[in-house]
């Protein structure tokens, strides 16, 4: 659960304009995000950046894409780091041809369930709403 604090501060000033006496209130808002919600963030961030090259991985082996390719190689080679672990479960892929690469896929879940079980540590000593 998101904890976030906010903080409203309210001032009030009399202005004497002219014969009138004006009431002017400035409002001011500040919001600071607990330690253990920033936590979470980062995990989340650092988990989906991870992700996101293992799909990238797993859609350019699906459709055969060239390792000859800057961009591809790049894929390749971040995405096969963290797919490393799992691969040789189920097959290795042959670069340039169609191959579904299910350590990509198992990879994406692990590290999925990771991330989620890493987050959750952050909020095990929080308060709770009854």
């Amino acid at each position: 659960m998101d904890e976030e604090q906010r903080t409203t501060e309210v001032r009030t000033t009399e202005v004497q304009d002219g014969p009138t006496n004006v009431q002017r209130q400035t409002v001011s808002q500040a919001r600071v995000s607990d330690g253990a919600v920033v936590a979470q963030r980062i995990v989340w961030y650092v988990a989906g950046f991870i992700m996101v090259f293992l799909a990238l991985r797993l859609i350019l082996l699906l459709l055969g894409a060239n390792q000859g390719n800057l961009f591809v190689d790049l894929v390749y080679a971040i995405g096969g780091f963290f797919a490393a672990p799992f691969s040789g479960i189920f097959g290795s892929p042959t670069y340039g041809e169609f191959f579904f690469d299910t350590a990509s896929l198992v990879a994406i879940v692990v590290y999925g369930l990771l991330a989620w079980g890493i987050a959750k540590l952050f909020t095990l000593n929080g308060a709770r709403e009854v």
